[in-house]
């Protein structure tokens, strides 16, 4: 009789367990629920903050990427990686002294920006296109024309153009191009599946 109930005793330490991992599977499930944004769109949006030759090609590797397999793909430029998109071969004139100094001393093109470690005064940034075109590598006026080709979206920051004196006459010929300010790319990212800043 007492090893009966002990039984009993015991099988239902056994139920109350398996309610309690049934709860904590339920609360878990609930908190993956709650962290699927509702109407998220099959988007990526990535914000390139960095001028460096190989964080913006990882973000056109990314870009491309996902249109590859059937994603949209945005990309704001804003402050340092902006320059990466003016053109050698334009001018842009009507530009104060200070817009004037910031075209001076930042990178005029995709050709000017350097590797953000190893750079070794431009040799570490010469070895790695070299390392790349041997490899197979697509360059990044290549992964450029890629994105061109694919439909990535290219927006630049009206607001960084601004403080930096930039004009949208010295910028790169690109057919899915527009100067914006920061809510219209955040209508775009707010809904994405994905959300970068590089």
């Amino acid at each position: 009789m007492a090893e009966a109930q002990v039984q009993k005793v015991e099988d239902l330490k056994k139920e109350t367990m398996t309610v309690q991992e049934l709860a904590k599977k339920v609360e878990e499930l609930k908190r993956q629920i709650e962290n699927i944004k509702p109407g998220a769109e099959d988007r990526v949006s990535i914000i390139v903050f960095s001028g460096d030759l190989d964080k913006v090609l990882a973000a056109f590797i990314i870009a491309t990427g996902a249109v590859a397999m059937g994603m949209e793909a945005v990309m704001f430029f804003t402050f340092w990686g902006t320059p990466v998109l003016r053109d050698p071969k334009k001018k842009a004139g009507g530009k104060d002294l200070m817009g004037k100094m910031f075209g001076f001393m930042l990178p005029k093109g995709r050709d000017a920006i350097k590797l953000s470690k190893m750079n070794m005064a431009g040799m570490g940034t010469a070895m790695m296109k070299s390392l790349m075109k041997k490899k197979n590598v697509a360059s990044l006026d290549e992964m450029v024309e890629t994105a061109a080709e694919l439909g990535v979206k290219i927006y630049i920051c009206e607001m960084t153009m601004g403080l930096m004196g930039f004009k949208r006459e010295e910028f790169i010929d690109y057919p899915n191009l527009e100067y914006v300010g920061v809510a219209t790319f955040l209508e775009q990212a707010k809904n994405s599946k994905v959300q970068l800043f590089i």
